[in-house]
C-alpha cells in the first residue's frame, strides 16, 4: 500500500508475500530477490500518525472530511530487505531498517534495528538469536 502522501514499493524476482500482509510506504521499501514474507506481516517505513495528539486529531479530521493529506511529515525512513531474507508470520518491520542478505526474522518479532546478513532475530524488540552457519546459508 502506497500512502496518499507518497511512497514507492519495489519487489524483486521469485518473492512471496503471504495473505494478510501489509506494506505501508510513505518513502520507499525495497524488497530484494527470493524474499519470503509470511502471512500477517506489517512493514512500515513511517510512523503512520503524528506523535503529537493535536496533530493526530487534525490528521484524522482531514482524512475523514477531505481524504488522505498529500503533504504529511511522518518521519519516513526507507526500508531495505535484501535477497534471500525470510520474515516470519505476524512480524513487524519498522522504519529505517535494513534486513541483510539471508536474514531471518522470527514469527511475531518487532524489528526496530538492522538485521545483519545471515542472522536470525526474534522478540520485541528483535534481537540477534544466532548467526547462520556457512552450511545454512
Amino acid at each position: 500500500m502506497v500512502l496518499g502522501h507518497g511512497g514507492r514499493i519495489t519487489i524483486g524476482e521469485w518473492c512471496y508475500v503471504g495473505d494478510g500482509t501489509r506494506i505501508w510506504s510513505g518513502a520507499s521499501i525495497e524488497i530484494g530477490n527470493r524474499v519470503l514474507i509470511s502471512h500477517s506481516v506489517n512493514i512500515f517505513d513511517n510512523l503512520s500518525h503524528p506523535i503529537r495528539a493535536a496533530e493526530r486529531h487534525e490528521q484524522a479530521k482531514q482524512i475523514f472530511t477531505l481524504g488522505h493529506p498529500r503533504k504529511l511529515s511522518l518521519d519516513d525512513r526507507p526500508i531495505k530487505i535484501c535477497d534471500d531474507a525470510w520474515i516470519g508470520a505476524c512480524a513487524m518491520v519498522m522504519r529505517g531498517v535494513t534486513i541483510g542478505e539471508g536474514g531471518i526474522v522470527a514469527a511475531g518479532a518487532v524489528v526496530t534495528k538492522d538485521v545483519p546478513a545471515y542472522s536470525i532475530v526474534a522478540g520485541n524488540p528483535a534481537t540477534i538469536v544466532r548467526e547462520l552457519s556457512p552450511d545454512e546459508r
